[in-house]
């Protein structure tokens, strides 16, 4: 079983790009779980057809300790089974804390068993927080691989550059490894070029670049994955492109980050900031 945590900048399409990659992967036979790592407990509404599940936070708070697997996760497109973390009340206590408990729960339940042939489990993590309970994938090796969205904006790169510094803090403890730059495209000048070259100075690679186009939201509106609204269409196959590739990908790395000078000579070097007067 492959455990993967997605992370990035917010906003900048983590969980519809997890839920597209999980119905492709689902698509090709694989067994996949999700648990979703925002307390806006957004994380698996494609895959369930906006379905709004209670999380497990909710959950242990209206019915104590006594909780059943089933109650927390349910099957959603093409198999998939999805778990929201959930969260606090707005402004009370720590969001990290529903990471916490759900993954313990999910373990305790036998959510990980060998007998449930899972072959991947994906954590979608809000946002740039690489700290306290959103730091728990890597911080206590309960994600064996990272994937890091980003596009060609330049605080999503910062965003990146900066887990990668979490990914390294941890890589020793916790054996977590960097997998790839998913290239989430917001037609940036040279945005393909850049991200490409931005994966090589941190010792990785750009695993997909994943173009815009509006197929994605017009299947959101619905509540569906692309794969799922028209497995026919240009973008589907996108998204099964990059599931093939992570379900291929044998380069694991502990990255280099670059230091915020190299980072914005890399921005002017493709075009992207104004040089000031």
């Amino acid at each position: 079983m492959r455990k993967v945590a997605i992370y990035g900048k917010g906003g900048i399409g983590k969980s519809t790009t997890t839920q597209n990659t999980v119905a492709a992967l689902a698509e090709m036979g694989k067994k996949v779980m999700v648990v979703g790592c925002d307390p806006k407990a957004d994380s698996t509404r494609l895959l369930l057809h906006g379905l709004a599940q209670k999380t497990v936070l909710d959950t242990l708070r209206e019915e104590g300790e006594d909780v059943e697997l089933d109650d927390i996760r349910k099957s959603g497109y093409g198999g998939s089974l999805c778990t929201e973390s959930g969260g606090p009340e707005p402004g009370v206590g720590c969001a990290g804390r529903g990471i916490i408990t759900s993954i313990n729960l999910l373990e305790q339940l036998g959510a990980y068993a060998e007998s449930n042939a899972l072959d991947y489990v994906f954590y979608d993590v809000l946002g740039d927080v690489v700290c306290g309970g959103f730091a728990m994938p890597i911080r206590e090796g309960k994600a064996q691989e990272i994937y890091i969205v980003c596009s060609g904006e330049m605080m999503a790169m910062y965003a990146a550059n900066n887990i990668c510094k979490g990914i390294v803090k941890f890589a020793e403890a916790g054996g977590v490894r960097l997998g790839g730059i998913i290239c989430n495209s917001r037609k940036v000048d040279n945005e393909k070029e850049m991200i490409a070259e931005f994966a090589k100075r941190l010792g990785t690679q750009m695993i997909h670049f994943v173009p815009r186009d509006n197929d994605v939201q017009r299947a959101e509106i619905r509540k569906m994955t692309v794969i799922d609204w028209n497995p026919k269409c240009v973008q589907a196959d996108e998204y099964r492109q990059l599931a093939r590739s992570i379900d291929a990908n044998e380069m694991f790395v502990v990255p280099k980050p670059m230091d915020i000078p190299q980072l914005e000579q890399l921005l002017l070097d493709f075009g992207v900031l104004e040089v000031a007067a």
